[in-house]
């Protein structure tokens, strides 16, 4: 809708993100541009060619032959929407809740660790520009600045979640979640695919491990008492230059990338440590990919699961998460919070997911190519372009609430084999 006086307007909670169009289409004459074309397969050539060998391998590399992240995008393909016609869309909006917090759509910031490799102003970008558009973000305990530095760029009164690697060391592991629950961080997310990270081709290839090299262990580890304790015991001391390389393997061999297994036995603990510290906040599980492994998450008492194979990135011929959505949202959509990443490249994606049984969308190599692309400008376009995607599509298909978006808004084809048309797969 591009009329700047439209009567949605002054109707909904949000800003109207469609009259983000508007100020693209109105730009040339005031000698504005954006800093790139929004299209994702035009973005993602726009991140090739402006990050570092290193930035661009981590970000865009699969596990194995990348046919998990292309079931991702296939099953995307086979749901279609169902426009409906003569619909009042002008009191459309985007709102919901998530844990208590009023946001502004549907839509958060995914975890994705160490962005100092994408741009020098890291997680500080995509964690203001949440703040900005008051979205939700979710630090990943593998980034580059600290739990304290993003809380600030987030803002005071921004929802902001906690990504966890759980340590083998409890202690490290209780430092982390004592800091995240100190500086507002509203809820936490284990993740539970990473116990070390998938078979990645160009990576190995390259000996592309940042951890090892220039980055080291990155402020969210240096900025950890627990862990400099260990340090100490080593006798590796942070202000010493040759100390780097083995203090970032100290951090990721040791606490993030480890290589041990948890099970579900010890979840209770981690539960109730962090509800303790955090004064009752809630608790979810990210990676959940089977029924059986949702209900689980069910009986343990936690808050929420997040649906996601790591957007492919883990284990190579796996289910499509959006199959695993559909299966696990008829189980158990009733009994928990259903969120949902893995392959969301528009806001036709967002409303197929939503559609499927997710209250809750979360983006990530979007806005990680858009923040290698052009820093926080970079990140605030793609974001802003993806709510103002979302925003029209609710308009023109005729589904001015999220509550109309249901199973009954598809309609599917049945699961198949469609082979690429490219093999640039990321």
């Amino acid at each position: 809708m591009s009329d700047p006086n439209n009567p949605n307007i002054s109707q909904r909670s949000t800003p109207q993100w469609g009259l983000y169009q508007r100020e693209l289409f109105w730009g040339p004459n005031e000698g504005k541009h954006p800093p790139f074309n929004t299209h994702p397969d035009k973005l993602r050539e726009t991140a090739r060619e402006r990050l570092s060998q290193t930035g661009w391998h981590y970000a865009s590399c699969n596990a194995g032959l990348s046919w998990t992240h292309y079931a991702n995008r296939q099953a995307f393909y086979r749901h279609q929407i169902i426009p409906r016609m003569l619909v009042d869309t002008d009191k459309r909006d985007t709102a919901t809740t998530i844990f208590g917090h009023r946001v502004a759509a549907p839509i958060g910031f995914a975890p994705i660790g160490i962005n100092r490799i994408y741009h020098a102003t890291g997680e500080l970008s995509p964690a203001k520009v949440a703040g900005e558009l008051n979205i939700p973000y979710c630090l990943s305990s593998a980034g580059s600045y600290s739990i304290e530095d993003v809380a600030r760029a987030n803002g005071d009164e921004s929802p902001r979640f906690y990504q966890l690697y759980w340590s083998p060391d409890d202690a490290v592991t209780l430092s982390m979640l004592r800091r995240a629950a100190d500086c507002g961080y509203s809820a936490c997310v284990l993740t539970a695919d990473t116990w070390q990270l998938g078979w990645r081709h160009d990576d190995a290839a390259h000996g592309n491990y940042a951890f090892y090299h220039d980055h080291g262990a990155g402020d969210l580890g240096l900025q950890d008492p627990a862990f400099l304790d260990r340090l100490r015991e080593a006798g590796l001391d942070p202000q010493d230059p040759k100390d780097k390389f083995q203090i970032g393997a100290e951090w990721i061999d040791k606490h993030i990338w480890h290589g041990r297994s948890s099970a579900w036995d010890r979840v209770p603990w981690l539960v109730e440590s962090w509800r303790r510290l955090s004064g009752g906040k809630p608790f979810c599980v990210k990676g959940i990919q089977s029924v059986a492994d949702a209900r689980r998450a069910v009986e343990m008492g936690v808050d929420g699961i997040v649906v996601s194979n790591h957007a492919g990135r883990q284990v190579d011929g796996a289910i499509a998460s959006l199959d695993a959505l559909e299966k696990i949202a008829e189980a158990v959509g009733d009994r928990i919070y259903i969120m949902y990443d893995s392959g969301i490249r528009g806001g036709a994606d967002v409303f197929k997911a939503l559609a499927l049984g997710a209250k809750f969308v979360f983006v990530g190599r979007l806005w990680v190519y858009a923040l290698g692309s052009g820093g926080e400008e970079g990140v605030r376009h793609v974001m802003k372009g993806l709510l103002a995607d979302f925003d029209i599509l609710m308009n023109v298909a005729g589904y001015p609430s999220l509550e109309d978006i249901n199973r009954d808004a598809l309609d599917s084809m049945p699961r198949g084999a469609y082979f690429p048309s490219t093999l640039e797969m990321a």
